[in-house]
């Protein structure tokens, strides 16, 4: 009797032992809503989609599976609106979010200094790179992530601004006193021009220049193209305002907070390359949507370089007025248009206006 206790205790101990070693190596699922305000076919939610999301699904597989991720896919505005990105971030309304900058002037200031450096340059990858290494290195920056209840993951931007318009552009005498749909911060582009901002976004141009609101936008090709703003708006003029840091793709910070460290790390490691693929495909798919816009009736020109001086030249200089604003509120403004005008002036690119002097 005392043998066959001992066999049964012993099959029941190989039993726990066994247990004990699956349990250990079974694969943990985690829940996380992905969401945006704009659908697929803009491409900084098409790259979260068909990158980001994978990349964390590959990067933890790699890792011994330890983890999964299951999706939920909440995209093109299902769940909030484009003026609602950072509220349903930080609300939990969705774990991961992509927000929109350009729209947080007052939440998040320092991440829109792009947008007061216009006419800088047309490469997005440099842009991106000089304000990773910022958001990196300056812990204002990061702070003003996490003070709204959001871990920054990856940024994102956009291919150069150029004019689509209602009517034909040959100076800048001709945007005198015409609505054009700017939102946020782009509407200061227009000061000196004679232009009338109007508010707007991406999801409105169409609407808003069918029926009146405004006779044009301020744009660029890989937004426009898929949001068929071209048909009401078939003038396109070139001027090269420059690519812009748009925005990132964050996380809830109670949701970031409850992961396990692996995951943290592969969806920072993912955000690394959500960036770099978003650039790549941008700058790769700008002059295609140019050029088939074109083949759908769009008149493309150029706007005559005196006239673009002119433009630069008639503008105040915004860089210097939204210093003077952030600093008034300790924030290190100055500090962040310094870091990124010489982060592109270390590229050898060759400035046509130095916003950092007066």
């Amino acid at each position: 009797m005392m043998h066959v206790r001992n066999i049964v205790a012993s099959c029941g101990l190989a039993a726990l032992v066994s247990t004990g070693a699956t349990a250990a190596n079974a694969t943990e699922t985690i829940r996380l809503t992905i969401a945006s305000s704009h659908p697929t076919t803009i491409h900084w939610v098409g790259v979260m989609d068909n990158v980001f999301k994978p990349e964390v699904n590959r990067i933890l597989e790699e890792n011994g599976g330890n983890y999964q991720i299951q999706w939920t896919e909440a995209y093109g505005g299902s769940l909030y609106r484009y003026r609602e990105t950072l509220s349903a971030v930080r609300e939990g309304i969705t774990d991961i979010g992509w927000i929109g900058t350009l729209w947080e002037g007052s939440a998040l200031p320092l991440q829109n200094v792009t947008y007061y450096t216009p006419f800088i340059t047309d490469d997005l990858s440099l842009v991106l790179k000089v304000m990773d290494d910022i958001q990196s290195n300056v812990p204002e920056i990061r702070s003003t992530w996490e003070n709204n209840g959001v871990v920054f993951l990856g940024g994102a931007g956009t291919d150069s601004y150029h004019l689509w318009t209602k009517f034909p552009i040959n100076s800048l005498e001709d945007l005198r006193g015409r609505r054009i749909s700017a939102p946020g911060v782009s509407a200061t582009w227009l000061e000196g021009t004679g232009a009338v901002p109007v508010d707007g976004g991406l999801t409105t141009y169409y609407t808003d220049i069918q029926t009146g609101v405004s006779e044009g936008t301020l744009s660029f090709a890989t937004g426009i193209l898929p949001t068929k703003v071209h048909e009401v708006a078939p003038y396109i003029t070139k001027v090269s305002l420059g690519a812009m840091y748009l925005g990132a793709v964050g996380i809830n910070k109670d949701r970031w907070d409850s992961l396990p460290e692996e995951v943290q790390k592969a969806l920072v490691e993912a955000g690394h390359k959500y960036r770099e693929a978003l650039a790549e495909e941008i700058e790769s798919g700008s002059e295609a949507a140019l050029q088939q816009m074109e083949k759908e009736g769009a008149k493309i020109s150029v706007l005559p370089e005196e006239e673009r001086l002119k433009w630069v030249n008639a503008m105040p200089n915004i860089a210097q007025k939204w210093v003077a604003d952030n600093e008034a509120k300790s924030l290190p403004a100055g500090m962040v248009l310094q870091r990124y005008l010489d982060g592109i002036r270390a590229a050898s690119q060759t400035l046509v206006r130095d916003w950092d002097k007066q």
